[in-house]
């Protein structure tokens, strides 16, 4: 695969071109609030073939669908009290709910990975919003990257992973929130992945705690194989200080070789984490080592810890 990638820019123009190439089945990354998504017609088996391709992503693994508005998803997924609930609290914003699919719905088996739900988001980023009113349907979109490697935030991200591969990259700028989404499955509520709505803000919603789901062998929504969001360079957690030869990520002080926030800040924290982990994986070099101080484990630093994680854990 050898496409000339086309840099959009975040104008009407640029927009009616994504749409457009998304209409023809093409692949288009575009910004969330999260993270760059890699965009396909979601009622396409060939568009939603093609981003498996374009990531190398395992056939097994689900994706999200984005959609412009709540009538729309409600014309995929079936809504109860609760699902209505947390769709007026949070959409448009970066949480997932994963649905019962309707029978109606239209979407390509390859979304679902064949099972009976759907996992499905509203994003806030404009330009998603625009596109998605552009273009009039809805969108597979997982992160804009290789499968398995560190979620891009950047367009120039996208570039370094999928060019070539994917057919045009509208152009947003840096991503907010920088963590994906929270999965949340319901009947009862349970955190699939954290990400950039707290578990704590949804429990408050709801009014009741949390259970943890989520199988990284047979996954029920994106996110949750052992190894993901993995830079080149092995990582090490919790470490209170670099070693000789290793690139020092730090949280708060003291002063360290990259830092995701001096002041102790979860939220830029959040932010920053895949691109620090990315020049940190650049500067550590091919078999190098990154050392990571500890991140405190509430907030969104469950979000940031379970990506540090996975990043950690070993490659299959």
């Amino acid at each position: 695969m050898n496409l000339d990638t086309e840099m959009l820019s975040p104008d009407p123009a640029g927009i009616a071109r994504a749409a457009a190439l998304l209409r023809g089945g093409n692949l288009v990354a575009f910004p969330t609030e999260t993270v760059y998504g890699l965009g396909g017609d979601a009622r396409s088996d060939l568009a939603v073939a093609r981003i498996f391709e374009a990531k190398a992503r395992p056939r097994f693994n689900p994706l999200i669908v984005h959609l412009p508005s709540i009538e729309a998803a409600r014309r995929i997924a079936r809504f109860d009290s609760e699902a209505e609930r947390l769709a007026a609290t949070f959409w448009p914003g970066p949480l997932t709910l994963v649905l019962p699919l309707r029978a109606d719905a239209g979407l390509s088996d390859l979304v679902t990975a064949g099972l009976p739900t759907v996992a499905i988001r509203l994003p806030e980023h404009p330009l998603a919003q625009a596109l998605l009113k552009a273009f009039a349907g809805p969108l597979a979109a997982p992160s804009a990257n290789p499968s398995g490697r560190v979620s891009p935030t950047r367009a120039a991200h996208v570039i370094q992973g999928l060019a070539g591969r994917i057919s045009a990259i509208l152009d947003g700028g840096p991503c907010a929130v920088g963590v994906e989404s929270t999965i949340l499955a319901l009947d009862p509520p349970t955190l699939l992945r954290p990400g950039g709505i707290p578990a704590e803000a949804i429990e408050a919603c709801l009014g009741t705690a949390l259970a943890s789901g989520g199988d990284a062998a047979k996954p029920s929504a994106p996110g949750q194989l052992a190894s993901h969001y993995a830079p080149g360079a092995t990582l090490r957690l919790n470490a209170t200080a670099a070693q000789p030869g290793e690139v020092w990520l730090g949280f708060g002080p003291p002063p360290a070789d990259l830092n995701l926030s001096p002041v102790g800040d979860l939220v830029e924290a959040a932010a920053n984490l895949f691109h620090a982990l990315r020049e940190a994986d650049r500067r550590a070099g091919p078999k190098g080592r990154i050392a990571v101080a500890p991140i405190p484990d509430h907030g969104l630093g469950r979000a940031i810890n379970d990506r540090l994680r996975r990043a950690a854990a070993p490659r299959p």
